[in-house]
């Protein structure tokens, strides 16, 4: 089922994601290879690169629902047990500031890249308690801010 939703998000991505993708894309000539709605565990993540064990999100309004943050909480959480490093971004920064946004993610990317992470692949299911709750306490969200550059001069 998941799989089928992985897919089916591939082909329904916003304006944001496409524009992002572009970029992503462009970084395979730098050896950073990103999958878009890549499977992590149960959880599909907006881009990732596994070799950098790096997750991109980028977040529409819906997730500053208090539900929604819990979730994404409760994920990060996961996925940073997994050693990844989950960088978020809002629509609108992706739409008006790409580059910018971009030139962070190509650094994290680069930085996490050299430290060698081993290929083993992640598991297939977060871990549990026995209530059937994700074992952390969540942390809060960030959302990356980069500031807007200006036209050169």
């Amino acid at each position: 089922m998941t799989y089928a939703r992985a897919k089916s998000l591939r082909s329904r991505m916003t304006d944001a994601e496409r524009k992002l993708w572009r970029s992503l894309q462009q970084m395979r000539a730098h050896g950073l290879h990103f999958r878009k709605q890549a499977l992590i565990g149960k959880f599909i993540a907006d881009f990732a690169c596994h070799h950098a064990r790096l997750v991109v999100e980028v977040d529409g309004g819906q997730h500053g629902r208090p539900d929604v943050l819990n979730y994404d909480r409760a994920r990060t959480l996961w996925l940073e047990s997994q050693d990844y490093l989950v960088l978020r971004f809002w629509n609108y920064d992706v739409l008006t500031n790409t580059d910018s946004v971009s030139e962070y993610i190509f650094d994290r990317a680069v930085e996490r890249r050299a430290r060698k992470f081993s290929p083993v692949p992640p598991p297939l299911a977060p871990p549990h308690s026995e209530g059937g709750e994700i074992e952390h306490t969540p942390s809060p969200i960030k959302l990356v801010t980069i500031p807007h550059r200006g036209p050169a001069s």
